[in-house]
């Protein structure tokens, strides 16, 4: 018997956007499932997700150190151009020790280091294991 014919009349079929809607309605259910679970993964994974956020906090955190450590070393160098400016004890030892130099009525004695304090080197032979005969 056909399906679209009842008691003698013709029922009309179903328009396609009719049954797009049924269809619908039918998986609502799991349509919403389905782009919870894609929003879900995006924000732990995606570009701007948890974990991408967690790694530019450990950067930030050692960028943070880095930049900590060179304010630590230029304040040392701050305070060393200070003292260099203002100190003349500091002076005279970079002149003395640097330099070399001395104030008058003193000798500077420059000596090489001991030849013996030096580690000997191994002796390589520079002829062959068997002398020429």
């Amino acid at each position: 018997m056909d399906r679209g014919i009842i008691a003698g009349t013709r029922v009309p079929k179903a328009s396609f956007s009719g049954q797009f809607l049924e269809f619908v309605r039918r998986n609502l259910t799991w349509f919403l499932v389905v782009g919870f679970v894609l929003l879900l993964i995006q924000d732990i994974f995606g570009t701007h997700g948890v974990l991408a956020m967690r790694r530019s906090l450990v950067q930030a955190q050692s960028m943070q150190k880095q930049i900590d450590e060179l304010n630590e070393e230029n304040q040392k160098l701050q305070d060393n151009v200070k003292s260099l400016k203002s100190d003349p004890t500091a002076i005279e030892r970079i002149a003395r020790e640097e330099m070399g130099l001395a104030r008058p009525g003193e000798f500077v004695f420059k000596t090489s280091p001991d030849v013996a304090s030096k580690p000997s080197q191994p002796s390589t032979p520079s002829s062959p294991a068997h002398p020429p005969k």
